[in-house]
């Protein structure tokens, strides 16, 4: 399905009253993909020339106009050809298969990316994560152990040597924002995350219902990933506005 530009829009009526929580509230949502307003001032789309491959192979990531399909293979990540610090971006992806696992690491440090090789990920970062639902059952299948430690529906955790404040509810060592509703839908269908990061504050909304984030985040400038990590991945309709 693809997006309906519209002047009655999320980001000027839904993102707006919202924003002055405190912390992510607790709300229902039917996971529809949202309706954003592209010609509000500041907003771009971004496409294959705003990326950089990092630590993977042609195939990683290809890009067919302002959509990207990502092979999965070799675990890493491919990086935009800019820094940003504070930031909104909306992002819809869709796993296409089962238990697919991906996500965006925020405010990558040129250091954590520098000389990285396949099958590593950034040791510094903010990492918004894309879970495919089966997740947790592919992991109880393989452990034993039930899935306590995350969930498929938009953890926000700070990676290696970052750090971060997380918003409640959080998970069970503390280290991760644990969404406030479930949201997410299934592999073979879209979803849309839209993140906000501004001065060291990062919060997410999953299909239009804000569920995670954090405060005191460090770092908080540097580049914007998107992550392979083993499983087929469509990214489309990516849109970024820098903000003062």
């Amino acid at each position: 399905m693809s997006l309906v530009f519209a002047g009655c829009c999320l980001l000027n009526v839904g993102f707006e009253s919202i924003a002055e929580a405190d912390e992510p509230a607790e709300q229902t949502s039917n996971v529809s993909v949202k309706i954003f307003d592209t010609n509000a001032p500041g907003w771009r789309q971004l496409d294959g020339d705003d990326f950089v491959r990092v630590n993977g192979d042609d195939q990683t990531l290809t890009w067919e106009g302002t959509e990207a399909l990502g092979s999965g293979q070799p675990i890493g990540v491919t990086r935009t050809n800019f820094e940003v610090k504070n930031f909104e971006l909306v992002i819809q992806w869709k796993h296409l298969k089962p238990a697919g696992n991906s996500g965006i690491f925020a405010w990558v440090p040129m250091s954590a990316l520098k000389d990285l090789p396949p099958n590593q990920l950034p040791n510094t970062a903010i990492e918004v994560q894309m879970l495919d639902l089966d997740y947790g059952r592919m992991y109880t299948e393989k452990t034993g152990k039930p899935p306590t430690w995350f969930t498929s529906h938009g953890d926000i955790f700070a990676v290696g040597k970052s750090s971060m404040q997380p918003f409640p509810p959080l998970s069970p060592d503390g280290h991760r924002s644990f969404p406030s509703a479930e949201t997410t839908n299934p592999h073979g269908e879209w979803n849309q995350y839209y993140v906000r990061g501004i001065n060291g504050e990062i919060r997410l909304w999953v299909n239009g219902v804000e569920v995670s984030g954090g405060r005191s985040c460090s770092p908080d400038e540097g580049f914007l990933c998107l992550e392979s990590e083993g499983s087929p991945i469509r990214f489309r309709e990516i849109w970024l506005r820098e903000l003062p």
